[in-house]
């Protein structure tokens, strides 16, 4: 595998390891034809597992990278991670104000964003593509960095920082389409809309590794970026979801397994 991606642009890595994170996410979906309901305790647990597989990806795969990359320019070491990282978590923060969207378990009236007649179901996927967005960025600068030949940044670990993404999306699709089916929709209907949370991530992975391999001086920039977003995905929404029903020593069990497992990966691959 190492050997044929090689041979691609980072782009086209991009989208390869995009396309996998998506194929993920619709096996998750695909719980749905399976169950009919998932209990909270595992659903929190899997929200937490996501929340640390983030948090690892965004320092190991993102912010060492990008204050190396700085140093390596000239630059003073933390001003770019600085930026870029605050930059990412104020880009979702409008995102978050301006999408409609609804978090999983929520009631309709509970909706965020801007207020609109749309069903609960479209609320309910565009919450989960909201995360998305920052998970498909990071894997696509992620591959940026190395194509623009980063000492920290290596073909292994971007392709860690892809499969950390993938196995966190699989209990993302889940918790997508169990609630619609749950709520009447058909098993297809809920499948469909499940993995269509996932397809943001190829967009936003191919547009950032386009960016960051025609323009080399902004990835320190858009590395810290990817991580700000996620961390504000993390502690905005993930953590407070997992927390939100009593079960909360389960999302800490599940957001240090997901640390842990993240790091591994990352450290034995990269």
């Amino acid at each position: 595998m190492l050997e044929y991606l090689n041979t691609l642009s980072p782009v086209m890595q991009t989208l390869v390891a995009t396309l996998f994170t998506w194929g993920v996410t619709a096996l998750g979906a695909g719980m749905v034809f399976f169950f009919k309901s998932i209990d909270k305790r595992v659903l929190d647990s899997m929200l937490g597992f996501a929340a640390g597989v983030m948090i690892a990806a965004s320092f190991w795969s993102l912010l060492a990278p990008a204050i190396e990359l700085s140093e390596s320019m000239g630059l003073i070491p933390w001003i770019p991670p600085a930026i870029g990282f605050l930059s990412g978590g104020i880009f979702l923060r409008l995102v978050d104000r301006l999408l409609p969207h609804l978090h999983i378990e929520y009631k309709r009236e509970e909706a965020e964003g801007i207020k609109t007649n749309w069903s609960r179901s479209i609320l309910l996927v565009l919450a989960i593509t909201l995360h998305n967005i920052p998970e498909g960025l990071a894997v696509g600068v992620g591959f940026g960095a190395v194509g623009a030949s980063i000492g920290s940044a290596s073909l292994a670990g971007a392709m860690a920082l892809a499969l950390g993404i993938g196995i966190q999306n699989f209990p993302e699709g889940a918790a997508v389409s169990i609630p619609l089916r749950r709520d009447g929709m058909s098993r297809s209907k809920s499948f469909l809309y499940g993995q269509a949370s996932g397809i943001v991530e190829p967009i936003a992975g191919v547009l950032g590794a386009a960016l960051v391999s025609t323009m080399r001086p902004i990835l320190p920039y858009a590395l810290a970026f990817a991580a700000g977003a996620m961390i504000y995905v993390v502690a905005e929404e993930v953590l407070p979801e997992a927390n939100r029903d009593g079960n909360g020593h389960l999302a800490t069990i599940g957001t240090m397994v997901g640390f842990a497992v993240m790091m591994i990966l990352d450290v034995a691959l990269g």
